[in-house]
């Protein structure tokens, strides 16, 4: 039997403290094609990292790198890629080198692009002695948000590991799955396991809805369900509150978006009814369908890599309401 998730949805649509942003999720246009993963079966697994939840740009950590920081990083599933500011890339004076040019954009037809990629030694997440195993790469960019130093991918941050974001719960928790992985059809109380689908080179996580259209789970998005207008079938809007909103994306274009009647879709096993839906106007004609947090917000979420499976179960708030609150204004 499908498990429903009436209340926790709900409760979103009305609340609807997200605004209508993109965030800091860019859409790769064109980019090299990522080299293989290099296991690391002898490294430790990475310890459990906090994030604050920022409404306009996502899901915010400290970050140290080589040694240095705390420096701001947004976690971001929609990434693809790691990006660091020329900022810091000048403060920590970071090995560049040249590479394949990559074109980054974010919703709109605006397009930036970068040949060069920063090297870190040494990165550690959530606290200064928490650091990752083995070295990254990160594209160069002339800047981000305010607030923002850098963006980190997950999936390539914790690679070969899986990981679980807890987003009422505001943490991240580094999985071992070749020990703890997915299994289709094994999710315990209202849950679901289904394929982690990808497109092209990139491993950004997509998933296949009800309906059969191809979602992109992205915690770098402040939307709910989010639908370029030319796909769009809903036109009703909420009662006249906030229809439309404009942000910037990435690439400095001009997003605007419209809350309508919230809808209802499944995944796998999930059925999830009122869901927030935003209708986005301007953006590229190959922009993703979106699954934004306002979407995501009720559930953990786990990523298996290995097995390309993603699990969607609620998460059980083991803080209160004002741990939460004092949470979301630490001081990066």
């Amino acid at each position: 039997m499908r498990a429903k998730l009436f209340i926790a949805l709900g409760a979103l649509a009305t609340i609807g403290w997200a605004v209508p942003s993109t965030g800091t999720a860019p859409f790769i246009a064109s980019a090299k094609p990522r080299p293989a993963t290099v296991a690391r079966n002898a490294a430790p697994l990475p310890q459990p990292v906090r994030f604050r939840i920022n409404k306009d740009r996502g899901l915010l950590l400290s970050a140290w790198i080589d040694g240095r920081g705390p420096f701001v990083f947004a976690l971001d599933t929609g990434a693809g890629l790691n990006l660091i500011t020329q900022r810091v890339v000048n403060e920590l004076q970071l090995t560049t080198r040249s590479t394949r040019a990559t074109v980054l954009g974010g919703l709109s037809t605006a397009r930036t692009t970068s040949n060069r990629e920063a090297v870190i030694n040494q990165l550690a997440l959530g606290e200064q002695r928490n650091v990752f195993p083995a070295a990254n790469t990160a594209v160069v960019v002339a800047s981000l948000p305010p607030g923002i130093d850098g963006i980190l991918d997950p999936t390539d941050v914790y690679a070969p590991f899986g990981f679980a974001i807890d987003l009422p719960n505001q943490r991240i928790d580094a999985i071992d799955t070749s020990a703890n992985g997915l299994r289709r059809g094994q999710t315990p109380g209202e849950g679901a396991v289904v394929p982690w689908l990808r497109l092209g080179n990139s491993s950004r996580p997509f998933v296949r809805l009800g309906d059969g259209r191809l979602a992109l789970v992205d915690t770098g998005s402040s939307f709910g369900l989010a639908v370029n207008e030319r796909d769009a079938v809903i036109v009703g809007t909420r009662n006249g509150k906030r229809t439309a909103a404009a942000g910037r994306d990435i690439a400095g274009g001009t997003i605007k978006s419209r809350r309508v009647e919230p809808t209802t879709i499944s995944i796998g096993e999930l059925v999830l009814r009122r869901v927030p839906t935003d209708i986005l106007f301007g953006v590229d004609d190959e922009a993703p369908l979106i699954l934004g947090r306002d979407v995501l917000y009720p559930f953990k979420i786990t990523f298996d890599p290995q097995k390309r499976l993603i699990e969607f179960v609620t998460a059980d708030k083991s803080q209160s309401v004002s741990d939460r609150k004092q949470q979301s204004s630490w001081p990066f």
